[in-house]
């Protein structure tokens, strides 16, 4: 059985057709998922980009350990793990930090293809057409130097040379990893594209600024809202061109024997829970001006953030939904069980397998989302490796079933929602349920000590502060 393993970095869950949005248009995505099992509580574990990728390639707790750096030595990876069992491994890339600055998300792939130009560019609107447009601040326009055509971009072309290596391999014994970055800012797709949701858009827009918009000058609603139809616009591109990817997979008649996974590694805020636009916060003075590059600063990780789409097509397998808590560290193992591989005993997630097919099957009791955790004075290299420091403890939420807990080490920070009555986490219910979060509390306390949490960051968590 062959594996195509696609990740749509950023992408929402309730942005997506299959889980109900009416509005943005999947049809490809739509597609697939009505073939297979569609998971409903599948959580992210580490946060953000290259943090979930370790959890993908090691099926690890990594934000326990890790920050976002290089793989350690020591790891055993999926690629290689498959590499030795004789499976071709390849990956198409363009999230554009698995090799840069000395990271080697590269290894054990016998293909790695990185589609470069996803970083370093601003968008810029022409005072007299009113047209925006791409400007390359440090490639200088040779990686894209024509961006006429759909077909230019960048997630296309990821696609693209996916579909390509398919045509060379594709009656080989293969796993094909496919990641491209859209979704993620900052939201250029072509013009028609964001025309399908703010007809006339004139490219002005609010740029992610990574804190409570209505505190940072110049920022209005309007701005935000056309800043989230260009992102419901890079949304319909990547269907489009993953479309293009699964029409491929047909009309080589893969569809027999090849397994299709299709997720994100977390979402994003449009101004929810008080006006977050970003996926974390920075800290700002009182004219709502960052300092230096960024100091990290309060990053509450609610459900637009973690609870991220998957679908897991398997041939022959009736399709479903699953409703059991799932988490990202549960991909690595799941790939093994379906290509026949040993799972190695380091490995912590667990394989989605039996879910699919059998949808009764129990999920998590709990999961656990937090970028890698660190306190407040603490300097991490974060985001393609720029050292920063955090003004605070780092967040961490607990998803149960029914609730979850976004833990903060400040008294008075922790909040506590019922999500099947509270799905938007808009009632905090932390004073009216002391005992529910302190019970939550402890399965984050049972999480860190079982996955050897550091002492100096495990002791400032060992309280829940009221």
């Amino acid at each position: 059985m062959n594996v195509i393993w696609v990740t749509s970095d950023t992408l929402r869950r309730d942005h997506v057709g299959a889980y109900g949005n009416k509005k943005i248009v999947t049809p490809s995505i739509d597609a697939l998922a009505a073939k297979s099992v569609r998971f409903d509580r599948h959580y992210i574990a580490g946060f953000p980009t290259m943090p979930t990728r370790a959890d993908y390639l090691t099926g690890r707790w990594t934000m326990s350990y890790m920050q976002w750096e290089p793989l350690f030595s020591d790891e055993v990876l999926l690629p290689d793990i498959l590499a030795k069992n004789g499976v071709h491994t390849a990956a198409v890339v363009d999230t554009p930090f698995y090799i840069r600055n000395g990271m080697n998300y590269d290894m054990g792939f016998r293909h790695f293809t990185e589609v470069p130009g996803q970083l370093h560019q601003t968008w810029q609107v022409d005072p007299d057409t009113k047209k925006g447009s791409v400007l390359h601040t440090i490639y200088g326009g040779d990686v894209k130097a024509d961006w006429r055509y759909e077909a230019d971009y960048i997630s296309p072309q990821t696609f693209q040379k996916a579909a390509n290596w398919l045509e060379r391999h594709y009656k080989e014994n293969f796993f094909l990893y496919v990641d491209t970055w859209d979704p993620h800012e900052p939201w250029e797709p072509p013009q028609h594209y964001r025309e399908m949701y703010w007809p006339g858009h004139d490219g002005k827009q609010a740029m992610p600024i990574y804190g409570y918009w209505p505190k940072v000058p110049g920022i209005t609603q309007e701005l935000v809202d056309k800043a989230h139809a260009s992102y419901c616009g890079e949304i319909t591109m990547v269907d489009t061109w993953f479309g293009y990817l699964m029409k491929k997979v047909e009309n080589l008649g893969l569809m027999d024997n090849t397994v299709i996974i299709f997720t994100s590694d977390h979402g994003y805020y449009f101004g929810e829970h008080g006006g977050i636009l970003g996926k974390m916060v920075f800290a700002r003075d009182k004219e709502g001006k960052m300092q230096g590059n960024g100091i990290w600063s309060h990053s509450p990780f609610y459900e637009e953030v973690t609870n991220t789409p998957l679908f897991i097509y398997v041939p022959g397998n009736k399709p479903g939904k699953y409703t059991g808590i799932t988490s990202a560290v549960d991909l690595m193992p799941t790939v093994l069980e379906i290509m026949g591989a040993e799972i190695p005993s380091r490995v912590q997630g667990k394989s989605l397998l039996p879910a699919v097919k059998d949808q009764t099957v129990p999920g998590r009791s709990y999961t656990i989302s937090a970028h890698p955790f660190i306190n407040g004075g603490e300097w991490m290299k974060s985001v393609d490796g720029v050292n920063r420091m955090t003004a605070e403890d780092s967040a961490a939420t607990v998803t149960t079933a029914e609730w979850t807990l976004l833990y903060d080490t400040e008294a008075g920070r922790t909040e506590l929602y019922n999500i099947k009555s509270d799905p938007k986490q808009l009632k905090n219910l932390i004073k009216e349920q002391p005992d529910k979060a302190k019970e939550l509390h402890q399965l984050l306390v049972k999480y860190m000590k079982e996955t050897k949490l550091a002492d100096h960051l495990l002791k400032p968590r060992l309280e829940l502060r009221f």
